[in-house]
């Protein structure tokens, strides 16, 4: 019987130039891929030198500067999906790069936090009697994420951080600061070949007074977390919202317990989310099996 080629799959991440890493899954990932017989290697996605036809799978992992190279980065999708089997699929990136989907979804009734957009060029309407969050619908890691008070010293404050983000052509993004995340955090939902993989809890990224252009950590005190019922209900709607009902080798759903007491979606990352599994090590087995099905299909 002839031997099956093994598949070839590229994990595709960023450059860090001379700072280590940070994706911590990456070295662990390539290596249980390799140990279940894959061609598996770890691939800057800007690389101009890397021919991605020569990949059975490319698999979107941790790109993590594509926020401040959206333009470049969608490019990129568009023609590696044309070149082999991308996961996730270019027309999902594509979607998923501009926050502006979370009025897709709530168009769909999936329970999201409300949001307003502020275009370049728009005048800039701010909440005047509660906290609130301004961020931009293209951004990564609480990239120009900050959260703001009432009053008129907070406004003038925001109102500098919406311009110069219109200087840079990003559309800013508005949602009332919920409350509940600075007491019961928020509950990010994994899922990995269509099943719920694992899921974690996260303390709030965003502190009163902390500017927006500061360095933020991403995912504080993360733990590990059993979701309720009623988280898994609204994460399946929101995965069963995405447009075109495609098929998702893996996506994240953050929750949030939004004013009514239910869960509601702060964010659905189906480019390049963190899976944590330094924190869940059981789940590497289900990665690479799931990875190895997408590869071989």
């Amino acid at each position: 019987m002839a031997r099956t080629a093994a598949p070839r799959i590229a994990l595709a991440t960023y450059d860090p130039g001379a700072e280590a890493g940070a994706d911590r899954d990456l070295p662990v990932l390539v290596g249980a891929l390799r140990a279940a017989g894959a061609e598996a290697e770890a691939v800057h996605w800007d690389d101009p030198d890397v021919d991605w036809s020569a990949r059975d799978l490319v698999v979107i992992r941790s790109t993590w500067d594509y926020s401040w190279r959206a333009a470049e980065f969608t490019a990129w999708v568009e023609k590696c999906g044309r070149a082999t089997r991308l996961a996730n699929p270019a027309d999902v990136i594509r979607w998923n790069t501009d926050k502006r989907y979370l009025g897709d979804l709530a168009r769909a009734g999936v329970p999201v936090v409300p949001t307003s957009y502020l275009a370049p060029g728009h005048p800039v309407e701010l909440p005047g009697a509660h906290e609130y969050v301004v961020k931009p619908t293209s951004g990564a890691g609480a990239r120009f994420a900050a959260r703001y008070g009432a009053g008129a010293e907070q406004r003038e404050i925001a109102v500098r951080h919406v311009e110069r983000m219109h200087a840079e052509g990003l559309t800013a993004m508005v949602q009332p600061f919920v409350a509940s995340i600075d007491t019961e955090g928020e509950r990010a939902l994994q899922f990995f070949g269509g099943r719920l993989l694992h899921a974690s809890l996260k303390g709030a990224v965003l502190s009163p007074g902390t500017a927006y252009d500061a360095d933020k950590v991403a995912h504080p005190d993360l733990e590990r977390w059993t979701p309720t019922e009623d988280e898994l209900a609204v994460a399946r709607r929101a995965l069963a919202a995405v447009p075109g009902q495609p098929e998702l080798l893996y996506a994240r759903v953050d929750l949030v317990t939004g004013q009514d007491g239910r869960p509601c979606v702060m964010e659905l990352e189906l480019v390049e989310p963190n899976l944590f599994l330094w924190l869940h090590t059981e789940s590497v087995g289900r990665v690479v099996e799931a990875v190895l099905a997408a590869a071989t299909r």
